[in-house]
């Protein structure tokens, strides 16, 4: 790579383009800039860039809403402020399938093999890769990275990535694959020695998962073929009774089409709250409102199951990890959480939990929890130039 490495991250949901300019050179790790394009294919459109220091530099609404129009604004809105040059452009991809453990330049090939993945991600996938498209036609010459979100995961054991189904359905990609696994990479990379071997991480936002980690490698996660599995979050299901989808099948007659809507984006918080996603919004209404308060406290309660059995996976727990938006921020659900873990060492100060310390367990417990803010933005980042650079000759 460039001695001048500015690598470009991007990440495309199923609404938005968020992105972010880090400065790699000289093993610095600047951020530089970082934006996003909200609102791509609604009504209501959104485009802001921040500069180093967080300050605005733009936020506007926009006319289009089309994923073109989305790369075109961000493209000019860094022209703009001084960011032109790029050295590579780093992507966070939902799934690699079964043959990717490990980012990958992109390639014709590379984009094959992933169109070929559709099927495990037909919510996330085609729009990354119009993304991966979008910017060859931009930036015909600069090199692109995929960074899979299941990579990290692909050495969970195979008793532990397997379903209890026909075995010809292993063949066929058929099993545990988990996710946030840019997230979990960030987190391992940044724990001290002294945390010890076995930790869990909780990545609880509007997704939400848990990974078991062992002597730095995973053990298991909670979620599975998708993102959809795994434990309750902000409007999808997490786990189900398979007969549940049966059910509606034959009694309500629902297609895949009506329950993936219901399982992906009715369920969760805001079906059980009948009120909001937003954990925010449920705390500041679980006074008042009887299903907001019974959504956060299912949240917890799920959230606290998903520990006790990792932890079984792990033989015991020297280390607790919350991160992601609700882990970061919401004290309460932090604490409603860990009641009832003591047995595991868990136990947490009230007040260091209150003031949202990197570490929140009472002093000289087993088990050290610990709240970490997470960048699965660098992640890409030190991806992009470590892939590239190993491209390099001697």
């Amino acid at each position: 790579m460039d001695s001048a490495c500015n690598v470009l991250c991007l990440n495309h949901g199923s609404s938005s383009l968020k992105f972010a300019l880090y400065d790699m050179q000289r093993g610095d790790e600047l951020r530089v800039a970082e934006g996003a394009a909200e609102g791509i294919g609604l009504p209501t459109r959104r485009f802001w860039l921040r500069g180093s220091k967080g300050e605005t530099l733009i936020d506007r609404s926009v006319e289009s809403g089309t994923l073109e129009a989305a790369v075109a604004a961000m493209s000019q809105a860094l022209g703009e402020h001084g960011f032109r040059r790029f050295s590579a452009v780093g992507h966070r991809v939902l799934h690699g399938g079964p043959d990717y453990m490990s980012p990958q330049k992109v390639t014709p090939q590379l984009i094959l093999a992933l169109s070929r993945c559709v099927p495990f991600a037909p919510l996330h996938l085609p729009g990354q890769l119009e993304v991966i498209r979008t910017i060859t036609t931009h930036y015909p010459d600069l090199p692109q990275v995929a960074c899979f979100d299941t990579a990290f995961h692909r050495r969970i054991p195979e008793v532990a990535q397997r379903f209890s189904m026909p075995r010809f359905l292993w063949d066929e990609g058929i099993r545990r694959y988990g996710f946030h696994g840019l997230s979990f990479e960030f987190i391992v990379a940044s724990l001290p020695p002294e945390a010890g071997s076995r930790m869990i991480i909780a990545h609880l936002g509007n997704g939400a998962s848990m990974a078991a980690v062992l002597n730095g490698v995973p053990a298991d996660t909670t979620m599975g073929l998708t993102p959809t599995g795994g434990m309750m979050m902000g409007t999808r299901s997490g786990d189900l009774d398979p007969g549940v989808l049966l059910y509606l099948m034959r009694q309500k007659h629902y297609d895949a089409a009506v329950l993936e809507r219901m399982v992906d984006t009715e369920s969760g918080l805001l079906g059980v709250s009948g009120l909001s996603s937003d954990m925010r919004t449920l705390l500041e209404s679980s006074g008042t409102h009887p299903h907001a308060a019974q959504a956060v406290e299912m949240f917890s309660y799920q959230a606290r199951k998903c520990i006790g059995a990792l932890s079984a996976v792990l033989g015991g727990l020297d280390t607790l990890v919350f991160t992601g938006g609700i882990g970061e921020h919401a004290s309460f659900v932090r604490s409603e959480i860990c009641k009832g873990l003591k047995h595991l060492g868990i136990e947490l100060n009230d007040e260091r939990n209150s003031r949202h310390e990197s570490i929140i367990s009472v002093s000289g417990s087993p088990c050290t929890v610990r709240v970490i803010r997470t960048n699965e933005d660098l992640m890409i980042a030190r991806h992009t130039r470590n892939v590239l650079e190993s491209e390099r000759p001697p």
